[in-house]
């Protein structure tokens, strides 16, 4: 019985201890259960264990957005600017400024325009300067968009823009008038084209003139006359005819890298004024499609096209003007600033 009374005694101490431990241990806040709970986990995640996200510090302000880079306008338009000032040859310049790789070729293309306003590169002056808007296109020449030539031989600072009106076949260079850049022929072996790009006074001892035009453009007789020849020369020449003049001052007119000639065309044929001859083409040694258009008198000294034929320009039509002033805008801001004596 002594024994029994002890172990009762015994269990009381024990069971009274503990009543006073759990009596004197503070209740679990919210927080810490919810930390000691354990995280939900979704379709497929078994095993995986999750971090809740930390949140963040009640009143704290908002991270600012990064801000994004400015839109660059010529990236945009996928074009390039060149700022050229002339202190010797202007293919130097130039390649100085646009970078060896486009230089040349671009030095070539803005010739085509200069030399409706100077003879090239003969009225070039040092301190001349150049601001090119231009496309670089692969495999391809670089396309030009504007032109801003300042001349210390005119005195006078020039500027043509890139524009095709809605309708025309091709896009043209504008001077800031509505007037188109180039003089057309009167009786032109072509009606229309998109550029001339090559003429006896621009500098490369060319004997005719390059019209630019796609092949298939019909080619028309300038004057009345008779097949004179037809494929001479053929590796150089291509598809070619002469035409000589009937009456008049008898000249010559030589037709170049033509599209295959019909077979009905023979020597001695006669041809009235704008009848069509043929079609343009890429033969012979040509690099683009092209159409080369060269007089010569008897004696067979070589003519200036634009001295033989009356020559005019073209306006662009009234209800065009309000587009093209709006492109010409368009390009000036792309053009930017010119450069000092610009």
């Amino acid at each position: 019985m002594v024994v029994s009374l002890l172990l009762g005694l015994s269990a009381g101490g024990v069971w009274w201890w503990k009543q006073r431990l759990v009596s004197e241990t503070p209740p679990a806040t919210a927080e810490q259960n919810a930390a000691t709970a354990p995280v939900a986990q979704g379709p497929g995640e078994a095993g995986s264990t999750a971090t809740p996200p930390s949140a963040a510090p009640s009143g704290a302000p908002a991270a600012a957005p990064t801000a994004a880079a400015p839109v660059d306008p010529l990236s945009a338009a996928g074009l390039s600017r060149a700022f050229i000032r002339i202190d010797g040859p202007m293919e130097t310049a130039v390649t100085a400024a646009a970078g060896p790789s486009v230089g040349p070729a671009l030095a070539q293309v803005v010739t085509r325009t200069l030399v409706w306003w100077v003879d090239v590169p003969g009225d070039l002056r040092r301190g001349d300067s150049l601001d090119v808007l231009y496309e670089v296109r692969p495999n391809e020449e670089p396309l030009v968009h504007a032109v801003r030539f300042t001349s210390n031989k005119t005195g006078q600072t020039h500027r043509t823009y890139r524009y095709q009106p809605e309708g025309d076949k091709n896009p043209r260079y504008y001077l800031p008038s509505g007037e188109e850049l180039e003089l057309r022929l009167e009786n032109s072996p072509l009606e229309d084209y998109e550029q001339v790009t090559s003429l006896l006074r621009d500098g490369r001892r060319h004997k005719g003139v390059d019209f630019k035009t796609p092949v298939g453009t019909p080619v028309k007789a300038p004057f009345t006359g008779i097949v004179r020849r037809k494929n001479w020369s053929f590796r150089f020449n291509g598809n070619c005819v002469e035409l000589e003049e009937v009456g008049g001052k008898h000249r010559r007119a030589l037709f170049l890298h033509m599209d295959e000639l019909p077979r009905s065309l023979k020597v001695g044929d006669r041809f009235n004024v704008g009848a069509v001859l043929g079609r343009s083409g890429n033969s012979g040694r040509s690099f683009a499609p092209h159409l080369h258009y060269q007089l010569e008198a008897t004696n067979e000294r070589v003519l200036d096209p634009y001295e033989s034929h009356r020559t005019y320009r073209r306006s662009l039509a009234a209800s065009h003007r309000a587009a093209f002033e709006a492109e010409v805008r368009r390009q000036d801001g792309l053009l930017g600033t010119p450069v000092a004596g610009g």
